[in-house]
């Protein structure tokens, strides 16, 4: 006798074709049915790269698929958006989206293959990254006071490092040299490991430093750091004074965030889906002792959450921008 049984994905499509339920209300019901393309904008073994490997190793479960990390660093992470911007908005595409990329460089650049405004629809927020103002182990500058002082008896013979042109390290020294009226000139890096490297080894001077990436050195005094970016001290660095404790910024506070987007005419159902896996990965005991562990604190946040934050940093941010007539080519 021939077998009867009609599963659930039969079920529906039969559905569709009858006109009961629209063919794209189908589809999603039933994504995924193959591995999720998540894109990074950095390179492999980064903060950003652990974290995207992290939370896609624990959604794996709830969706059902694996995910599948791919690195595109370049050109401020725009290399990556740009690919992931113009991707089918089917779900199969996931990108890495934090304040350097959906913040500071819709304002820094001129010219951009892609509007990331517009083009994207946020899934959910994943982490915040802490900032460190450091300097070299062997500086005679203790604290931020002092570099602050040297800078104002020499401006701009006090070099200072980043990550990266646009990076919210760059764009964190650059408030901060606004508010204490300095000028210290910038070196970017392609990274936060040659950066670190250079000041390791005598040859920078001074730079913002993400605890992620940094958080051995800066508690080992391999690098020293002179003050943190957050709004509080940190648990992992509990003597260093904040930029508000050391210098008496009122209201200073500067971070890297993330979170996951995808093209912005991906469907609801995707979406929410999408969505609801990041959430129920961020509670998991796990990742957020990992996170931990590397120096990151969960950022929760849906959809909505993530827009909010998008229009509140972007209102902070493209001020400042403008008024220090930052541009990028």
């Amino acid at each position: 006798m021939e077998d009867m049984r009609i599963t659930r994905r039969t079920a529906l499509a039969g559905l569709a074709a009858t006109g009961v339920l629209p063919a794209s209300n189908v589809w999603a019901q039933q994504y995924p049915t193959r591995p999720i393309k998540w894109l990074v904008g950095y390179p492999a073994g980064g903060g950003t790269d652990v974290l995207a490997r992290l939370l896609g190793a624990a959604m794996a479960p709830a969706i059902g698929q694996q995910f599948v990390i791919e690195n595109r660093p370049g050109a401020a992470t725009n290399l990556a958006a740009g690919e992931a911007a113009r991707s089918e908005p089917d779900g199969y595409t996931v990108f890495t989206g934090g304040n350097e990329t959906l913040v500071y460089n819709p304002a820094l650049y001129k010219k951009l293959s892609v509007d990331l405004v517009n083009d994207f629809r946020p899934v959910g927020l994943s982490a915040r990254f802490h900032l460190v103002l450091s300097v070299k182990k062997d500086s005679p500058i203790q604290t931020a006071r002092e570099l602050i002082d040297k800078a104002k008896a020499a401006p701009s013979k006090v070099d200072y490092g980043s990550p990266g042109l646009g990076s919210p390290h760059h764009l964190a020294m650059e408030r901060l040299m606004r508010e204490t009226g300095t000028k210290m000139t910038h070196v970017p890096y392609r990274g936060m490991a040659p950066m670190m490297n250079d000041m390791m080894a005598g040859v920078l001077e001074a730079g913002i430093v993400d605890v992620a990436a940094g958080g051995s050195q800066l508690q080992a005094g391999t690098i020293r750091p002179l003050a943190v970016c957050s709004a509080t001290r940190l648990s992992t660095l509990p003597n260093v004074p904040t930029a508000q404790e050391a210098l008496g910024l009122k209201g200073f506070e500067a971070y890297a965030w993330q979170g996951v987007v995808v093209p912005v005419k991906t469907p609801d159902a995707v979406v929410n889906r999408l969505s609801e896996a990041l959430a129920t990965a961020l509670k998991q005991d796990t990742v957020r002792a990992r996170m931990g562990e590397i120096g990151l604190d969960p950022l929760p946040g849906g959809p909505a959450e993530f827009q909010a934050l998008l229009k509140s940093e972007r209102d902070v941010w493209w001020p400042v921008i403008k008024e220090l007539g930052l541009t990028l080519e």
